[in-house]
């Protein structure tokens, strides 16, 4: 009997021993099975590709980003309300006295144990009271260092040490089908975790309002609602890869399709921001489009071809002055090939106003390589902190409610600084009241730099000083 049990138990353990070797001998070659039968004949063996290593586990990335990621929440009052009929007729109450409020909340992501944390600026914009709130539930007050619309970035600071960090990745690394993590605040559902692949990368949205942006999105398929603005997008090994900042939906919450800015773009927001107090937005000076096989074969470029076509080249821009024509294609920027506009955007977005680059353009059956270098845009905008406007050389803010009452003003935009630029060309002094742009009367600083944005060859400003004086002065764009 005893011998009998020591042989079985024997037996088994030499079958268990058996099936390791030959899992791990079928593992190690990177194989195995997959069995399919219609019959009582023989099964058919089929062997396919099997690499356990690849199999997603999120846990490394999840545990040790989500404490780094932060909710934002941001205080809006509506300044200058307008007066109702029986406060204008009769006295009836103060127009002034109860502003009205509203809160908007967001995620943010901490990018430096000193308190750096980057959010998007639309969460942040008109913010009067900005607090964040730690994984932990620490709460700080929040003070927006800058901020830049065209990319949809903002800089975020709070007196702290030792805050947990995500690390930066690399964006321009990420492949097609590449599990990547979505980490933010949707619904005030804090520290929400959601996972994804990468569907697309480049990817620009149209813009209805006509507005300038920088856009060359990461398309993920990670679950992003309103609240996941400003949160992380990182990669399994728990780097930062994006900014979660917008989702292709039709009823406003997440129906298959989500957008990060790249972390490439938000690491120059940042870099400007700190260095310089706003973004140093370079430009190339051309319209561009898709290329297409008509496009291609107009340029002399059969077979396959690739590129972005230049429909126009501005004279008095760095393009033009390389050597680019209308009708180029222009193919790579310094080695790298663009393959649409978002990208030559992005491009551009890396490099400052001075720094030269090298562009691969085809014409005539045949690539030159250009050496351009970068211009500024004069007409950039850039927020600064407190919900100032930094434009055209202009530091611009919302007039305070008592300078307004003294003036005898509903509304205005102060002049706060003057550093050269158009304003100061003009003669524009610190102290300014702007009360209409191009005769259109102005309420805040969004609608009076829209107005001079949309300008097409320059704008009349009216305004008054302190000394309760009107002036006119014209400013060219």
């Amino acid at each position: 009997m005893k011998r009998n049990l020591t042989i079985l138990v024997l037996s088994v353990v030499l079958s268990t021993v058996a099936a390791v070797l030959v899992t791990n001998y079928i593992y190690g070659r990177g194989e195995g099975y997959f069995y399919s039968s219609s019959s009582e004949e023989e099964p058919q063996v089929r062997r396919i590709a099997f690499e356990p290593q690849n199999f997603p586990d999120f846990t490394y990335a999840a545990e040790n980003c989500v404490d780094a990621v932060v909710f934002v929440k941001v205080v809006k009052r509506e300044k200058n309300r307008e007066a109702s009929i029986l406060e204008h007729f009769f006295g009836y109450g103060n127009p002034y006295s109860m502003p009205r409020e509203s809160v908007n909340s967001g995620s943010g992501v901490i990018i430096s144990p000193d308190g750096y944390i980057v959010t998007n600026n639309h969460v942040v914009a008109n913010g009067e009271q900005i607090e964040i709130t730690l994984n932990d539930n620490k709460t700080y007050k929040a003070k927006l260092v800058g901020a830049d619309a065209a990319t949809d970035v903002a800089l975020l600071k709070v007196e702290a040490e030792g805050l947990p960090v995500i690390p930066f990745g690399d964006s321009d690394a990420l492949r097609l089908g590449e599990w990547v993590l979505a980490i933010g605040s949707p619904f005030n559902l804090r520290s929400t975790i959601t996972a994804g692949i990468v569907s697309a990368k480049g990817r620009s949205l149209p813009d209805m309002r006509g507005e300038f942006k920088i856009e060359s999105f990461i398309q993920t398929d990670a679950a992003v609602n309103p609240g996941n603005s400003g949160g992380a997008l990182v990669n399994t090994n728990g780097e930062l890869v994006g900014i979660n900042t917008a989702i292709a939906s039709n009823t406003g919450s997440y129906t298959g399709y989500s957008f990060a800015v790249p972390v490439t773009i938000v690491k120059k927001v940042v870099e400007d921001i700190k260095e310089f107090g706003s973004v140093q937005r370079a430009v190339l000076g051309i319209s561009m489009t898709e290329l297409t096989q008509e496009l291609a074969s107009r340029a002399g470029m059969e077979g396959n071809f690739s590129g972005v076509y230049i429909a126009e080249a501005n004279v008095a821009g760095a393009a033009y002055k390389a050597g680019v024509r209308d009708g180029d294609i222009l193919v790579a920027i310094n080695g790298k090939k663009m393959k649409n506009p978002s990208e030559v955007q992005a491009a551009i977005n890396g490099f400052k106003p001075g720094d030269v680059v090298e562009l691969l353009v085809y014409r005539d059956n045949r690539e030159t390589v250009l050496s351009a270098t970068l211009q500024g845009a004069e007409n950039a905008m850039a927020l600064v902190d407190g919900g100032k406007v930094q434009f055209m050389g202009a530091t611009l803010a919302d007039a305070e409610n008592e300078t307004l009452r003294k003036l005898g003003l509903r509304a205005g935009v102060e002049v706060k600084e003057l550093e050269n630029g158009k304003f100061k060309d003009a003669g524009i002094s610190k102290g300014l009241i702007i009360t209409h742009i191009n005769q259109t009367p102005v309420a805040n600083v969004k609608e009076a730099v829209e107005l001079m944005k949309n300008a097409r060859r320059g704008f009349l400003v009216e305004g008054v000083y302190t000394n309760g004086k009107v002036y006119y002065y014209g400013v060219g764009v």
